[in-house]
Formats: C-alpha cells, sequence, structure tokens
C-alpha cells in the first residue's frame, strides 16, 4: 500500500516557521495503529488523516504518541491541502473530528478560516507542581476540558518562561500560558510533554479558550494573537458567541510517498 503525505507549514507565510503538520488522505480508513506508528515516524506535532464521507470529511490527529481530539493547525493544514492540492471546487469545508465535533473551514482569499466551538473552561487553583515547572506563578489560572489556562500580566513573562518538561509531565493536562501582547492583543505558549510535544510551535485548538477569555476581557470581538514559540506563528481571531473564528495563511513543504 502506497499513501500521498502532504507537509504543510500552518499560521505562517513563509517556510521554516508557523506549525508543520503532516496530512494524509484516505480512500478508507486504516487501522488506529498504523496511524499511530505513522506519526510517530513523521515525529511533528500532529498528523492529521482525512477521508471523504458524503459532502463533508471526517478528521483524526496523531501526536507521536496518541490520539487527540482537536487541532487547529492541523486543521489548516489539511484544509490547505484540500483547496491547493486536490483542488476541490468549494470554497468551504465541513469536517467532522474523530469525537463528533463539527468544523467549519472556509477559503478567504490568501487565508483559511477556522470556525471551532468555544471552549468551556472556568477559574481554578494553581495546579500542582506549577511553581517549580515554571519558576513563576500566573496570575490567574482557568481549567478547560483538555488544557490549562495560566494568564501573566506581561508579554515579556511569557517570553522568559523556561519550563521544566519533568515537572510539567506531572500535571493532569497541558498548559497554555497567555499574556496581553506589545503588537498582538495577545499573546501565548503551549507545553504538552504527556502527548510527546515540549512546546507547540502555533497550537490553534488553543484559542478555543484564548479568544474567549481575551474577548471579554478586552471588550472587542476581533483579536490579533501571536504564539511566542521558537518558530511563531500569527492567528487572526473573532469571538462569535458559541463559536471562534481563527485565520491563518499556510505553506506547502513537500509531498512525498509512504510505502506500507
Amino acid at each position: 500500500m502506497q499513501l500521498t503525505l502532504y507537509q504543510i507549514d500552518a499560521f505562517t507565510d513563509s517556510l521554516f516557521s508557523g506549525n508543520p503538520a503532516a496530512v494524509v488522505i484516505l480512500n478508507e480508513w486504516i487501522d488506529k495503529k498504523l496511524m499511530q506508528n505513522i506519526a510517530a515516524e513523521n515525529n511533528l506535532s500532529e498528523t492529521a488523516f482525512v477521508k471523504k464521507e458524503g459532502e463533508r470529511f471526517e478528521i483524526r490527529y496523531f501526536t507521536p504518541l496518541t490520539e487527540v481530539p482537536l487541532c487547529g493547525h492541523a486543521t489548516l493544514a489539511s484544509a490547505f491541502v484540500l483547496f491547493n492540492m486536490l483542488k476541490i471546487p468549494n470554497q468551504s469545508i465541513e469536517f467532522v473530528t474523530g469525537n463528533k465535533i463539527e468544523l467549519f473551514v472556509s477559503k478567504l482569499d490568501q487565508f483559511i478560516e477556522l470556525d471551532f466551538p468555544v471552549d468551556e473552561f472556568f477559574e481554578c487553583a494553581m495546579p500542582l507542581h506549577l511553581e517549580q515547572a515554571l519558576g513563576v506563578l500566573p496570575h490567574k489560572a482557568f481549567r478547560g476540558k483538555e488544557n490549562y489556562m495560566l494568564v501573566f500580566d506581561s508579554e515579556q513573562q511569557i517570553v522568559n518562561a523556561i519550563p521544566d518538561f519533568e515537572q510539567l509531565k506531572k500535571l493532569d493536562a497541558p498548559i497554555m500560558i497567555t499574556a496581553p501582547g506589545k503588537e498582538a492583543d495577545f499573546v501565548s505558549r503551549f507545553f504538552a510533554p504527556n502527548d510527546g510535544i515540549n512546546e507547540d510551535p502555533v497550537t490553534g485548538s488553543a484559542h478555543t479558550t484564548l479568544i474567549p477569555y481575551w474577548s471579554n476581557r478586552f471588550k472587542k470581538k476581533k483579536l490579533t494573537a501571536r504564539q511566542l514559540s521558537k518558530r511563531g506563528g500569527d492567528l487572526f481571531c473573532e469571538f462569535a458567541g458559541e463559536r471562534v473564528k481563527i485565520s491563518g495563511k499556510a505553506v506547502h513543504y513537500f509531498t512525498g510517498t509512504i510505502y506500507l
């Protein structure tokens, strides 16, 4: 069996920045263990597997270690492949994830816009081991469905954070750290060592929590965001009640063949 693999840099307009994702388009689903092995071999933060089902596309996401319920940059990369490599005629795509989350994606000139459901989150106590893991405590902590969101006072604190990943593994969920930005409305970083991703370059799904928080805090619906990883990435965001819209660009890095 041979499968075509595309690698796309998402949330960027230039190669070697943003967040790289692998995309595999399937005619039929393959075994979950095989998908996990392919993702481990790719060794990227995410590999997306996509299969057409009627008028929409089913999508599943794998880190090098595990399947995850949602991934923004891999959704953007998958839509980029469908729009630009496979030349589907539509200007919009409906995806459904492995756990039945409905995602809508539109092609808007040079941008691809993701339409995702907002996260449900609440203020919580500081997670245990947090100070040892980050060396500094945030001003507030929140717990979403999948992640912690830790709010700091300044962009410089986000830049200066030097996480201890062994300590972070003791937490019961990945964490995002965020603060008001100097040029963007807000900035963030994202750490998920238990999923095989010490620091994710650009995390679209984290913005389902970040956007409603900063929209309510700044009293504005449209915001700009910058993820301050080494590669970095830019996101253009809109809070739309029960949904968020996250727009970005993407760049094609390579197309290859997997021999199985």
